[in-house]
């Protein structure tokens, strides 16, 4: 009878409904990899769209407990109706509820995937930072060229802390999720010990440029003072020469 064939599909209906919130929303989900939280997003977008494909079987459904309801004697009609009314309601919350859920995920992920672009463009820069220090290692010249040398490693260190504090912003929001913590904590430990040394380094090797500068124009001037000192000498001594002076006459500095 019709009845019976209107239950069982009602029946099935909700079934399926049910296997869908044990299987994509009452289960535990752990991500500890990126492939498990990728994977995870993948599934529940899946599953948002087989939920939204049944619309249309929930429709039919709908139509066909409504045509019945029109023809059928009124004590059909309760049962059925409230049956009817139960499925939709519980449809409309799985796919909500479904979506809800892939979109965090995709926020996750996209949280996931953000963190990681920063954390490529910060090591990036401490490469140059790496670099810069083992070009000044032994800085060769005048005061002049190891002030230039400090000025390059300077201008690097001017580095905006934006990109640091984003990093810390999102492994927190994830890490607090207890997603990817595991991994996360890693990578930020390997950052931050790494930021810590090139930057004690730099630090240091600031303050060591600026005394050899210091060093260099303490010689400069030392090398000056002696130019200076050696070009009255030498005009005494062409003055002494011009005038045929004897060695002997002449004060015991300028023999």
């Amino acid at each position: 009878d019709k009845t019976v064939s209107l239950r069982k599909d009602l029946s099935e209906m909700h079934e399926w409904i049910t296997q869908a919130e044990e299987e994509y929303l009452e289960r535990d989900f752990e991500y500890k990899t990126p492939d498990e939280l990728q994977k995870a997003v993948e599934e529940l977008k899946r599953a948002k769209e087989e939920a939204l494909q049944k619309e249309v079987k929930v429709k039919l459904i709908t139509d066909s407990v409504n045509n019945f309801i029109a023809k059928a004697p009124p004590a059909a009609h309760e049962a059925l109706k409230k049956e009817l009314d139960v499925l939709i309601t519980s449809y409309q919350q799985l796919c909500s509820r479904l979506n809800g859920k892939w979109k965090t995920l995709e926020e996750v992920w996209a949280c996931w995937r953000e963190l990681l672009s920063y954390l490529d463009a910060e090591n990036k820069w401490l490469n140059e930072i790496e670099l810069k220090l083992k070009a000044t290692e032994n800085v060769q010249g005048g005061a002049e060229e190891i002030s230039e040398s400090l000025d390059s490693l300077e201008r690097l260190m001017r580095h905006p802390e934006d990109n640091r504090n984003q990093i810390r912003e999102l492994a927190q929001t994830l890490t607090d999720g207890g997603i990817l913590d595991e991994l996360i904590n890693e990578k930020l430990e390997k950052f931050n010990t790494r930021w810590e040394e090139l930057h004690q380094e730099a630090v240091r090797r600031q303050k060591s440029l600026e005394q050899s500068i210091q060093s260099a124009q303490e010689t400069d001037k030392t090398l000056r003072l002696i130019q200076e000192s050696l070009a009255v000498i030498d005009k005494q001594l062409a003055a002494y020469t011009a005038d045929r002076v004897d060695a002997a006459q002449v004060p015991q500095e300028a023999q």
